[in-house]
């Protein structure tokens, strides 16, 4: 009987049968229902992405500070929430019910922005949209990675992420249907999101939550004192990256400005949801083999070489690439950010672990946004995308140096 190889060629030897085991590991109720509640939430969201820096700018004639400062806001808003609702949750040892009432929050504010006459009613549902978008990411988030074995988090992440993208994807086509196909007014599209909305909140009735242990109840303590150094680390080398990491409504601006059509823009912003879909889940499965570090800093990489482009690209050819290439960035950061975040924490505490992760991402990318209105506005487009393409660079120092390689053993 040959003997088993040992060293490098052991691990390189074992890889594919481990990478097959943490797909299928990481495909429970849960995980799908969740999967589901995201693939629904974000038809609904995404049939408003791509329109509303749009018909901020041409319907309610807002500038492009305007749409830095709503979105920025938005992000922000989601992001912190999410902090907030992370500690709820981990200190009820409750993910559910309030998973509940962020869905339903978001779905009942989409409407409100299509009623809007000024900019500043379209600031007022989006952030009751993304207030209750973070109020329910990260219990979600924290359901998901109770759902399935430590080693396969990565792989439960990506699934969702799938799900989440693929909404991402559906719904920008979706938006082009009605508008295309029944001549729908803009305003009509904002009304009709509620119904992918309120299919999500369904999903997420039908998740089973796992009681915590009467042990775990009575000794836990969240608090930020609890976070290890390790964790802390992680969150500044992703702090420096996300200074930078600006709204993607600047994008669709910047695809729109150099002749591209309404219809094109959400076209080329639904391929690039597309392959944020396809790549979640072997990006998240991959980190749980590779290491989250390295996914990252790939991650950061295509981000860099997007960014160069979008700043210095002329026609809509080439920056349709470029906006499907960036889809890799959003894949992988997606799920393997979050994964990374709670690979820390003990499971108790995970739900603030990612809650506050996200916190950092929007505070930081609220600053980014405001900034890259500035540049647009007082500087020039290409000006947005070089800064963002800089703290990409800065990013990438920051987990080279702060965080180590732990392909043989995440934590």
């Amino acid at each position: 009987m040959a003997a088993r190889p040992v060293g490098r060629n052991a691990r390189c030897s074992d890889f594919m049968p481990r990478l097959k085991r943490g797909i299928v590991a990481a495909i429970s109720r849960n995980t799908v229902l969740l999967a589901f509640a995201s693939f629904f939430a974000d038809i609904s969201s995404e049939m408003l992405n791509p329109i509303l820096p749009i018909f901020l700018t041409q319907t309610l004639h807002a500038s492009g500070s305007i749409v830095g400062l709503v979105e920025g806001v938005a992000e922000a808003t989601q992001n912190m929430v999410q902090g907030i609702s992370g500690w709820l949750s981990d200190r009820l040892q409750k993910r559910k019910p309030l998973a509940l009432i962020g869905y339903f929050t978001s779905a009942l504010a989409k409407p409100l922005m299509g009623l809007a006459n000024a900019w500043q009613g379209v600031l007022g549902g989006r952030f009751l949209d993304r207030l209750g978008a973070g109020f329910r990411s990260a219990p979600r988030d924290a359901l998901i990675a109770s759902s399935v074995a430590d080693e396969d988090r990565g792989a439960a992440f990506g699934l969702e992420g799938i799900g989440d993208n693929l909404g991402a994807s559906l719904g920008p086509f979706l938006t082009v249907f009605l508008l295309l196909r029944f001549n729908f007014d803009i305003r009509w599209i904002f009304y009709l999101a509620i119904v992918p909305g309120l299919l999500a909140f369904v999903m997420i009735l039908l998740v089973r939550e796992r009681p915590a242990s009467v042990s775990a109840k009575s000794t836990i303590d969240v608090s930020l004192r609890e976070f290890p150094r390790g964790y802390w680390k992680y969150l500044l080398a992703i702090a420096l990256f996300s200074v930078g990491n600006s709204s993607n409504s600047f994008l669709i601006l910047e695809t729109k400005s150099i002749g591209a059509s309404l219809e094109t823009t959400i076209l080329i912003y639904a391929g690039f949801n597309l392959v944020a879909a396809l790549v979640s889940y072997p990006a998240g499965s991959l980190s749980d083999r590779l290491g989250r570090r390295n996914i990252l800093l790939l991650a950061f990489g295509v981000f860099l070489v997007a960014y160069l482009g979008f700043a210095r690209s002329t026609s809509v050819g080439t920056i349709a690439i470029l906006f499907i290439f960036y889809g890799l960035f959003q894949g992988i950061f997606r799920s393997v950010g979050k994964a990374g975040a709670s690979d820390f924490v003990p499971e108790q505490l995970r739900a603030s672990a990612v809650g506050w992760y996200s916190t950092t991402v929007g505070l930081l990318g609220l600053a980014a946004s405001l900034v890259a209105g500035l540049l647009w506005d007082r500087v020039s487009h290409p000006a947005v995308f070089y800064y963002g393409a800089l703290f990409a660079l800065v990013g990438s120092a920051g987990l080279l140096v702060l965080i180590p390689d732990r392909r043989d053993s995440n934590p």
